[in-house]
């Protein structure tokens, strides 16, 4: 649960970098937010899940 609400974050972090540099415009934004919710709902999402917590736990892992 943590790592999906620290990658929450760090998406909406980077939205509002790109919002503000001019790169991602408000209706970018609102596509890339649908199409998270409508990967959530499909049968990919645990494919997803699966290969963020590997990512996650490979990366957690490594020491500097």
């Amino acid at each position: 649960m943590a790592i999906s609400i620290s990658l929450v974050v760090l998406l909406v972090v980077l939205m509002v970098v790109f919002m503000r540099n001019g790169a991602l415009k408000l209706p970018h934004a609102a596509v890339c937010v649908l199409l998270g919710f409508y990967l959530a709902s499909s049968s990919l999402a645990p494919t997803i899940h699966n290969g963020l917590t590997a990512t996650a736990d490979i990366v957690g892992s490594l020491k500097p």
